[in-house]
């Protein structure tokens, strides 16, 4: 524990931390190896819009994708070039289109919202838990209409969302749930992976997540339709038959959202160690906790009862009128300490241009003024207030528990803490001076 009445580094004084984090993602020999496997090969994509396993994808796709599937316990795995990719098809795969909502939260990732506009649907926006920052079931029923096709839970931040009353709701009113697992593979709800209980699942493997292969993506289901439709959709739509020759014959519009052999190849690799880097996650969020839980104004990440959370992030809480400093002024000191904290997701999805000025598709409106298109969105600030408390007051977000980072890395997290709170007054005199105009 450092003294007080230290000089703060925001103020000229030495920072608690002068070396920069460890380097994410991690990639190790065994990686290396087989990325040089597959260039050796001369293999790269080995995919085929004609009969046979060519259609399937090269043998290390499908290799990864049986061995994903195998991890969750699930019948089927289709790998993709992105999650973006994986929501669009999952979407496509469950009939979604012109004249139909999806729910969705708003304090996420911009393509779980923006997956629904790609396929000429329209996201309906419903506020989240301020616990656990997912998807608040309370306010779901609320927002089901006559045009509602499918809910995407997103597992935020590594923690899992309420699952059982959802899966319920969505029961009752005969709608699809796609999981949004991007930040959050290898975390349970009441003992079940997330990703193997609603209808499809999509995971992220771009080079910040849990497990990465720089880009790339996997829907999993349990259904094998669903499963053959996101096969058509990823590539190209084309229908091929077995036994007969390649008659480019669409009956579904596709895209190629291929993943290539090089990305398999990484990506089964990371698999086999995606439990062991959620340990170390796990490990050091739970380090900060014990720690951190007294600093007062600051609340530590929640982890709701029989759940899993394997922290991509870890997600603080800040309140100002305890702290009586502003949060951005408090990341900066942090950040002058060498600790590199941020406030998160800057506003809520539906305050972007895109969805307040129904400008997705241009200047035409669509698809919300697509003439199948009965129902009525709201994007209007205040329509989820937790999720825009978070974003502009409350949200603390730390990437940096990310292996390989260690114990005494996390120290350094708990040092900058507590010398920023034993010499609050420097920042307080700080923001007196910033108010009078005397600092700029």
């Amino acid at each position: 524990m450092r003294e007080n009445k230290e000089t703060l580094a925001i103020l000229g004084g030495e920072p608690t931390r002068k070396e920069p984090f460890p380097p994410y993602p991690i990639i190790g020999e065994e990686e290396i190896a087989a990325v040089n496997e597959v260039l050796k090969s001369g293999h790269l994509s080995s995919f085929a819009a004609s009969a046979g396993s060519g259609f399937l994808g090269g043998k290390k796709v499908r290799e990864f994708e049986e061995k994903f599937a195998e991890y969750h316990g699930i019948g089927y795995a289709i790998a993709v070039n992105s999650a973006t990719a994986g929501l669009h098809i999952s979407l496509a795969a469950a009939g979604v289109g012109p004249g139909d909502e999806v729910i969705v939260p708003p304090y996420t990732f911009t393509s779980t919202a923006t997956s629904v506009l790609m396929h000429n649907a329209v996201p309906v926006f419903v506020d989240v838990d301020p616990r656990t920052y997912c998807l608040d079931p309370a306010k779901v029923e609320g927002a089901i209409t006559p045009f509602t096709k499918a809910i995407i839970p997103v597992h935020l931040l590594g923690h899992p969302a309420e699952m059982n009353p959802i899966m319920r709701i969505a029961k009752e009113h005969d709608l699809t749930i796609i999981e949004d697992c991007a930040q959050s593979p290898g975390a349970k709800y009441k003992g079940k992976l997330v990703g193997t209980i609603g209808d499809l699942a999509v995971f992220s493997f771009q080079e910040t997540k849990n497990m990465m292969t720089g880009e790339g993506g996997m829907v999993i289901t349990n259904d094998l339709l669903l499963a053959e439709r996101c096969r058509m959709v990823r590539n190209h739509g084309e229908a091929v038959i077995e036994g007969k020759s390649r008659s480019y014959l669409s009956n579904i519009i596709g895209w190629n959202y291929r993943m290539t052999e090089i990305e398999a190849a990484i990506g089964m690799e990371q698999l086999k160690k995606l439990d062991g880097f959620n340990e170390i996650r796990i490990r050091n969020s739970k380090f900060l906790s014990r720690k951190l839980s007294k600093v007062k104004g600051v609340g530590m990440p929640y982890e709701a009862p029989d759940i899993s959370h394997v922290y991509h992030v870890y997600g603080m809480t800040y309140d100002e009128r305890e702290v009586d400093i502003s949060r951005g002024t408090f990341v900066n000191a942090l950040n002058a300490e060498g600790i590199p904290f941020g406030t998160g997701y800057p506003h809520p999805l539906y305050e972007n241009p895109l969805f307040n000025e129904r400008i997705a598709y241009g200047d035409k409106g669509c698809p919300f003024t697509c003439k199948f298109y009965k129902g009525g969105a709201n994007y209007e600030s205040g329509i989820c207030p937790v999720a825009e408390d978070l974003c502009y007051s409350r949200a603390l977000w730390l990437f940096s528990i990310r292996p390989p980072a260690t114990l005494e890395d996390m120290r350094d997290v708990v040092d900058a803490f507590m010398k920023i709170i034993e010499n609050i007054e420097q920042l307080q005199e700080l923001n007196e001076k910033q108010s009078r105009g005397r600092i700029i």
